[in-house]
């Protein structure tokens, strides 16, 4: 599958999310949606950045963007990460790796000379017709939020 680009349409969705709920690409249709996938709750880089984009929730809700965080991790996994750290933006559980697939965010890594595939962390701008806006790669904590918001609100104001 080819890489997925600013132009391109988003693919949909459903998953099983915190709480015992049901989330849906469908449900953000007209508004900015950040999906931003990470690789596992409760570690020190992804605490960070969930951390980083939930202290910035009421600017984004003013640039007309809502926040969704997807990873591997069971629904379960997600209540405790939401509760232990009082995040208040939903979280996608995509077991079956799907959904990062479809994305194109489940990739080889390596550690350690070791080759293993894993979740890329990667955010997506998404506007409120479903069309991806912008893409971050390969994202590193520090900054990216701000990044983010940043983008969010330029597009916000140009659509």
């Amino acid at each position: 599958m080819a890489e997925l680009k600013p132009g391109d349409r988003a693919p949909q969705f459903e998953l099983p999310a915190d709480g015992g709920g049901r989330v849906r690409l469908s449900d953000y249709a007209g508004v900015h949606l950040v999906l931003y996938f990470y690789p596992k709750d409760d570690t020190t880089g992804c605490t960070a950045e969930a951390q980083a984009f939930n202290e910035r929730l009421a600017a984004f809700e003013a640039a007309g963007t809502r926040v969704l965080g997807l990873s591997k991790d069971s629904p379960k996994r997600h209540d405790a990460f939401k509760k232990k750290y009082g995040l208040n933006f939903p979280l996608a559980s995509d077991e079956t790796g799907e959904v990062l697939e479809a994305y194109g965010v489940w990739v080889e890594k390596s550690l350690y000379g070791r080759k293993y595939m894993g979740v890329e962390r990667a955010t997506f701008l998404i506007d409120p017709v479903g069309a991806i806006r912008q893409v971050w790669r390969k994202v590193k904590v520090p900054g990216h939020a701000e990044a983010v918001l940043e983008a969010a609100r330029s597009h916000g104001a140009s659509s």
